[in-house]
């Protein structure tokens, strides 16, 4: 995500008045006694017993933030299901065979078009999820990230999350962010500057929050209009986390979302944003969950470097890249200004269980709640093989001994 600082805040500060107002229009506040019953138990995790005493109540509380259930606050591993490198059928095995080796979650990328073009696919997140629910019974899943104010209205957003958590009700999560030309712009024609697409995103996220309360909600806003009510509004609460790679971002996710997500070194750098803004909030940091994306290599150097070519974008993702329209050009200006050794950085590599290990519990150790497990590596179920039996049995081990 670029960086927040061009935002102005002043006007920034106005806008979101004048939002929370409008969300305070909402008539009729109704509590569920049990918010989420069928929440799935982790493979491992020690499940985290603090909670704010006044925290608003799933459906429909005149507030901006509704807590995480407790269960997805634990400490989790996910697995990343990139869409911009496989084709849906062969993802949703692949989530199948995830939940299977013993992951808590599954992530899916949310794209009209990949990152590259070598990356070749760039599938309908949402029907992915809904089909590895189908074929699965615990695993959480859902989008890191979804941007719900350009391709995707936020009514939209709200409608569909909605109906995945009827079909898996306590399994369903929704990540969102401000999005990058490559989807936006090339559906839709637009792409505003950065204080504009940011603030959307608060505005998208308190309608999305007001609709899953199945109130009837009347929102006149800086940028949506929106006189309607979903009939089939969410069974449970549905956690709403936001996405921020740059220190006023993280600042923003704080303060506007339920829990964030991000990546290894804006969470190691600025991670005293996000508890600053979670602070300003009036809530408290340990409630919101946290998902850092951690990549991932199963084998030597070689194999990073091949997996490294189809993501040879990252290290510019959020501060070049996310403003060109073309996977093409993104590819040919990624291909010419950084080398493969940028890339994989920072990745675990190699296939010594205590290399994977090593990196997780740093991250764990640093607060991150939730590490997703992304691997470019072309042989996934490889990953998950060995993840399943060389390291996910062992951390569970440390976990319950450190429990």
């Amino acid at each position: 995500m670029p960086d927040f600082s061009k935002l102005n805040h002043g006007t920034f500060n106005t806008r979101r008045r004048n939002l929370l107002r409008s969300a305070a229009g909402i008539a009729g506040v109704s509590a569920l006694s049990n918010i989420f019953p069928n929440s799935p138990e982790p493979a491992f995790a020690k499940l985290s017993q603090s909670s704010q005493a006044n925290s608003p109540s799933y459906a429909g509380e005149q507030s901006s933030t509704t807590p995480a259930p407790q269960k997805f606050q634990q400490r989790m591993i996910g697995f990343m299901l990139p869409h911009e490198q496989f084709p849906v059928p062969e993802l949703v095995e692949l989530g199948v065979a995830a939940e299977r080796a013993g992951f808590d979650l599954l992530a899916t990328s949310d794209h009209l078009q990949p990152w590259q073009t070598s990356e070749g696919h760039a599938g309908m997140a949402w029907v992915t999820l809904s089909a590895i629910g189908a074929k699965t019974r615990r695993v959480w899943m859902g989008t890191t990230v979804t941007c719900p104010t350009f391709r995707y209205n936020p009514s939209v957003v709200a409608e569909g999350f909605a109906s995945l958590n009827l079909l898996y009700p306590g399994r369903v999560f929704l990540g969102i962010g401000s999005g990058e030309a490559l989807n936006e712009q090339a559906a839709t024609g637009e792409w505003p500057k950065w204080p504009e697409r940011s603030e959307r995103l608060v505005e998208a996220s308190e309608i999305i929050r007001q609709l899953w309360s199945g109130n009837e909600v009347h929102h006149k806003g800086q940028y949506y209009n929106v006189n309607a009510k979903l009939f089939d509004p969410p069974k449970t609460q549905i956690p709403l986390m936001m996405a921020g790679n740059g220190p006023k971002a993280m600042r923003r996710c704080g303060q506007f979302s339920e829990g964030l997500i991000t990546d290894p070194k804006t969470w190691k750098k600025h991670k005293s944003e996000f508890e600053a803004g979670a602070q300003a909030a009036g809530k408290n940091v340990k409630d919101m969950p946290v998902l850092v994306e951690q990549y991932v290599v199963v084998g030597d150097k070689n194999q990073a470097e091949k997996a490294a070519e189809l993501w040879r974008f990252g290290p510019k993702a959020f501060t070049k890249y996310y403003n060109v329209l073309d996977p093409e050009e993104i590819q040919k200006e990624a291909d010419m200004e950084i080398p493969l050794e940028k890339v994989y950085e920072g990745w675990a590599i190699g296939t010594d269980p205590a290399a994977h290990l090593k990196v997780i519990h740093e991250l764990f150790d640093s607060g991150v709640t939730i590490v997703n497990i992304h691997s470019g590596q072309t042989d996934l179920k490889r990953v998950i093989e060995f993840y399943g039996t060389e390291v996910l049995p062992k951390l569970k081990q440390t976990t319950s001994k450190a429990a």
